[in-house]
């Protein structure tokens, strides 16, 4: 079992002031993570996803939890270029500064399909659509540093990102829907897990005044997981048994990366639950500087339209 030894209720500091966008934050983990932060004062929440109906209970919950916290919904599908950047442009029109941006959501192992935009569905989702978000808002969060604050990115991989393929990333394929021969859905998503964790280092080390990093929530059992086939589902329980934790728990890291005191967290690192620095899990590849400077810039010319 991952090492729990985190009680959000107590170990997480006041929160009062702070402004906190999550993106898929009606359901999931990222609900969860609202509910935990939302007992700590923070000044607004916001949560992005596509289904207005759950984001309704939960903002209900917010505000019940903390009634002079703020928690709005921001729509948004990030399969969709198009919808990250309003949904980025409504988040500006309301705040001129973030300190926690909480890149949560995510699909995986997912059959072969394209996002709107034209790009593997699960690199499109759980990459693209996100550093999209973060490159809108990096003004934001940076005016937060200016202002002496402690601005943090926090991007959920995975450490199914040790599924990736031989090469980690095969860029020139990124637009098909990549019809791997063995166990596709699974690389498809170890590739784009592989991208969240190298792309949190590379923001680290371009924008040293924010702090970012990976986590690994552990292995929980929420619609991720449900949304995937029998087969798939069987292959997680039967392989976690035992292991598997409750959407309550499994938001435990992500909350806690958000909140710790800075002297205790590193950015740019890849942490498991709850607060294990675990760079000695990472391959070579994962180590890659030059394929995390090659993701960045694929990624910068991908998204230069927006």
């Amino acid at each position: 079992m991952p090492n729990l030894n985190f009680d959000p209720d107590k170990d997480i500091p006041d929160l009062s002031g702070k402004t906190i966008f999550i993106t898929g934050g009606t359901n999931g983990l990222g609900a969860e993570s609202a509910l935990h932060l939302a007992k700590h004062n923070p000044a607004h929440i916001y949560i992005s996803g596509r289904n207005a109906h759950s984001a309704a209970k939960i903002i209900s919950q917010i505000q019940s939890i903390a009634p002079e916290t703020r928690a709005t919904l921001l729509e948004c599908d990030l399969a969709s270029l198009t919808s990250v950047q309003a949904a980025a442009s409504r988040f500006q029109s309301q705040e001129d500064s973030l300190d926690i941006l909480m890149c949560n959501a995510g699909i995986m192992a997912q059959p072969k399909s394209l996002t709107t935009d034209g790009y593997e569905l699960q690199f499109g989702t759980n990459h693209l659509g996100h550093a999209l978000l973060i490159k809108k808002l990096l003004p934001v969060l940076e005016r937060k540093a200016l202002q002496g604050g402690d601005p943090r990115i926090i991007i959920l991989s995975s450490q199914g990102f040790l599924l990736h393929p031989r090469e980690g990333i095969v860029f020139a394929d990124l637009k098909t829907v990549q019809d791997f021969c063995v166990v596709g859905p699974w690389r498809r998503y170890g590739q784009s897990k592989l991208a969240n964790l190298l792309y949190a280092r590379e923001l680290a080390r371009r924008y040293p005044g924010i702090l970012s990093v990976a986590i690994h929530p552990g292995v929980v059992s929420t619609g991720l997981v449900g949304n995937t086939s029998m087969m798939e589902k069987a292959a997680v329980y039967a392989s976690n048994f035992g292991k598997m934790l409750k959407p309550v728990e499994g938001a435990y890291n992500q909350c806690w990366a958000a909140t710790v005191a800075r002297s205790k967290i590193s950015s740019g690192m890849y942490y498991e639950p709850v607060g294990k620095l675990m760079e000695s899990r990472l391959d070579d590849v994962a180590r890659d500087e030059e394929l995390a400077r090659k993701l960045w810039e694929w990624t910068d010319e991908e998204l230069r339209e927006y």
